[in-house]
């Protein structure tokens, strides 16, 4: 599977000229099977929750699905997504038959207020496409190990993220623990540039193999798409030599 990741500078709460920007990163990737956008791609990280917020199937969604079509690939990120009185942080993949996958961010960030008005994720997701199994999370749920432990039920984790540089170690770091840990292909996106809360981004986007490996990196403050080719039968024969998920601790989870 080849995935492009882009790093960008999301534009303040301006949803068509970010949607303009991604435009045109779109036409000079590489043909590619999954295209990956950050968090709250079409705004930044927002408190303003009721203005930028919209329906399931609005403006963002649709853009998604033409651009999937478009381009024959899947298209994922996260925006704020608005269901009768509760709002989520919503990572969303559009294939380009139309189908729609979505996870809503489970752990909040609420440190700075930003996601108080925001209503938690009670849903893990692990989902098919063209051959790989992928798992989504948000920012944030990069820190808590057990939500995306892998039951050897998944073999992409992908983390949509606003990581700000103030954390940039944090982020690194948990990447490849993440990688290592679940013997699985991360893909991290983050952004660069200076939001609308005066909050700075490094980007250090990556992409990494299950022995925490760098197959690709965008490297700090520069916009840019990495793209990678991920090998599922090389995938498949390190886990069989190093089956470590065999020796994994049983839990439950309590929502």
């Amino acid at each position: 599977m080849r995935i492009s990741v882009i790093q960008s500078d999301i534009k303040w709460e301006n949803k068509h000229r970010n949607f303009r920007s991604y435009e045109k990163t779109f036409s000079s990737l590489p043909e590619t099977d999954i295209i990956l956008l950050p968090e709250m791609f079409t705004t930044g990280f927002t408190p303003h929750s009721s203005s930028q917020g919209e329906g399931p199937r609005g403006e963002t969604h649709e853009w998604m699905t033409e651009m999937s079509r478009r381009y024959n690939t899947g298209i994922c990120g996260s925006y704020i997504v608005i269901e009768g009185s509760s709002c989520f942080n919503r990572w969303v993949f559009v294939s380009p038959d139309g189908k729609t996958r979505h996870y809503d961010k489970r752990h909040l960030f609420k440190m700075n207020n930003v996601e108080n008005d925001f209503t938690p994720g009670r849903k893990r997701l692990v989902f098919t496409f063209r051959g790989f199994r992928i798992c989504p999370n948000i920012c944030y749920d990069l820190r808590f190990p057990v939500w995306s432990r892998n039951r050897n039920d998944y073999d992409l984790l992908i983390n949509a993220a606003n990581w700000p540089s103030a954390r940039r170690d944090v982020w690194l770091t948990l990447l490849r623990a993440r990688a290592i840990e679940n013997l699985c292909f991360v893909a991290g996106i983050n952004r660069i540039g200076i939001d609308g809360a005066g909050i700075k981004y490094n980007g250090d986007s990556l992409i990494l193999g299950p022995k925490g490996e760098k197959i690709a990196g965008a490297g700090k403050d520069r916009a840019c798409t990495i793209t990678a080719d991920l090998s599922l039968p090389a995938l498949k024969a390190f886990r069989k030599k190093f089956p470590a998920h065999l020796d994994a601790d049983n839990f439950s989870l309590s929502l």
